[in-house]
């Protein structure tokens, strides 16, 4: 990373799912910046911790939690105001894009997607507002994604949550900002991280869409990184309620 943001030295981070794929990178993006970051996730992240302390000297706290546990959810940013002070950037980063079919959804699959892709965000969002109004103000960042832009076929469920965090976005910048509280999104095309790779690219699938991005790079983790810091540091001062499309250009095609 080429740019440095010092208003991010010491920030108190939080990211949900911040120690594997996207948010594996975020994680380090900001450590590299001299950022005190806290994550939760549900597998064990100690390696991925030990790793970032061998190469950065800043070792990110991690706590286990499945966000949909939202009392545990709430408790970890707690944990992580306790040991960083009050959180000031929160990037809602977790989620599940499981292929179903709408013949296939129950009631108990819809709830666990939506626990997973929308409720979690909300809540995420509604317990850091005070931190952040204390504070002075903040920076979150919702990861949605292009899926529910190009009306992509496979997860109805996941696109409509997508759909739901724009929404949300746009309401809380209005809601929060007279607190200074900033709130936008981010919206990832397709990033190639390991588990798109084991469980969802083909050969035919990415030529195909690579074929619609107008850069035609594959996009990796690294590649989502600038753009929340941009969206993290003060450079963005004057931006909120707003979906920063990082895709290497295919909502632009259609």
């Amino acid at each position: 990373m080429s740019a440095t943001f010092p208003e991010l030295k010491d920030a108190s981070v939080f990211i949900t799912g911040g120690g594997n794929g996207i948010g594996a990178a975020l994680s380090e993006g900001l450590l590299a910046q001299g950022a005190r970051v806290a994550f939760v996730g549900r597998s064990d992240a100690r390696a991925f911790c030990d790793d970032m302390e061998a190469k950065h000297g800043n070792r990110p706290h991690f706590i286990q939690c499945d966000i949909t546990d939202i009392a545990r959810l709430k408790n970890a940013m707690n944990e992580a105001s306790e040991r960083h002070g009050p959180i000031t950037i929160l990037i809602n980063n977790a989620a599940n894009d499981k292929r179903h079919d709408l013949a296939e959804i129950d009631e108990d699959f819809y709830t666990w997607m939506m626990d997973i892709n929308l409720k979690a965000y909300v809540f995420a969002c509604q317990h850091v507002a005070p931190m952040m109004a204390a504070a002075g103000g903040g920076s979150i960042i919702n990861f949605t994604s292009i899926s529910y832009m190009m009306g992509n076929a496979g997860y109805p469920l996941y696109t409509a949550a997508n759909s739901g965090i724009n929404g949300l976005t746009r309401s809380l910048a209005r809601d929060l900002g007279s607190e200074n509280i900033r709130v936008n999104a981010l919206a990832p095309g397709w990033v190639l991280t390991q588990k798109q790779k084991d469980l969802w690219v083909t050969e035919d699938g990415l030529a195909a869409h690579l074929e619609r991005q107008c850069l035609k790079d594959p996009l990796a983790p690294a590649d989502i990184v600038g753009g929340v810091l941009f969206l993290a540091s003060n450079l963005s001062r004057a931006m909120t309620g707003q979906s920063l499309v990082i895709d290497g250009g295919v909502v632009v095609t259609g």
